[in-house]
């Protein structure tokens, strides 16, 4: 009798353990998902900051360009 007691008090602990560590596992896979969709997003963020860094290079260099242009012709 005091045996099945303490099996069922500890079965009883283990449920609970296993529902807490079920709800732990699922907050993880929420923030998981978060997290890559954040990631994906920066990543997609930095593509066009790289694009437009390169845009505003290439003017610059052309501006350069002209401006080289213009002292040599003076």
């Amino acid at each position: 009798e005091q045996t099945n007691h303490r099996v069922d008090l500890e079965l009883g602990r283990l449920e609970k353990r296993l529902e807490e560590l079920v709800v732990i596992c699922r907050q993880l896979q929420e923030e998981n998902q978060s997290l890559r969709q954040r990631q994906d997003s920066l990543i997609s963020e930095r593509a066009s900051l790289l694009h437009k860094n390169e845009q505003v290079r290439g003017r610059v260099e052309a501006m350069i360009g002209r401006l080289k242009g213009m002292e040599q012709t003076s």
